[in-house]
């Protein structure tokens, strides 16, 4: 099975968690997560990411980029914004775990920060530079980290128990889930 079969978007998310207790739809979730990692290197994957989706980005009008595939459903400006702040949150809770083994890491509400942020009227390349230079600073904390750092934990709201080693993991199938969302969002249409 190949990593394009496990994607999901937000549409499916959003429906899932409507459908079942949020937290088999967040086991759902994680579970496809963890698929597109396996036997991969989840830092080169992250190291990757900004470059893939630049190139995804690559000639695409605003007017697709601002499309949204249906009403209250994100565009592809608004998930590369989702990605930029899910970065930041990320970075955060990496340097919490580091510093304080057991640190309580609580989730955030991202339709609430979708619309606080107003990520519509992010630019694509705005977003897509905040991610990067998010990534870039947690690739160089990566490349500085000892065995035992990366053991380190924090207690997840929705996750529970989780070391910086998972998180690394997580946000690199986080990355793919997103790309696989947008290559989809770009893919040309029949209408």
């Amino acid at each position: 099975m190949n990593a394009e079969s496990f994607l999901r978007d937000n549409v499916g998310m959003q429906d899932a968690a409507n459908d079942a207790p949020a937290a088999e739809a967040a086991g759902q979730y994680q579970a496809r997560l963890e698929a597109f990692v396996k036997d991969m290197d989840p830092i080169a994957m992250q190291r990757e990411a900004p470059q893939t989706l630049a190139v995804l980005l690559e000639g695409a009008p605003d007017e697709v980029l601002s499309r949204r595939p249906a009403p209250g459903k994100w565009s592809v400006r608004a998930i590369l914004a989702h990605m930029a702040e899910d970065e930041l949150a990320s970075s955060w809770r990496f340097r919490q775990m580091l510093g304080h083994s057991g640190a309580t890491l609580p989730g955030f509400d991202q339709d609430l920060w979708a619309r606080l942020g107003d990520y519509d009227s992010w630019t694509a390349q705005e977003a897509l530079e905040m991610f990067r230079l998010l990534r870039e600073a947690n690739l160089r904390m990566f490349d500085r980290l000892s065995p035992e750092d990366w053991q380190r934990w924090g207690m997840h709201a929705e996750r529970g128990r989780i070391t910086v080693e998972d998180l690394v993991r997580h946000m690199a199938g986080h990355d793919l889930n997103h790309i696989g969302q947008v290559r989809r969002l770009l893919a040309p249409r029949g209408d």
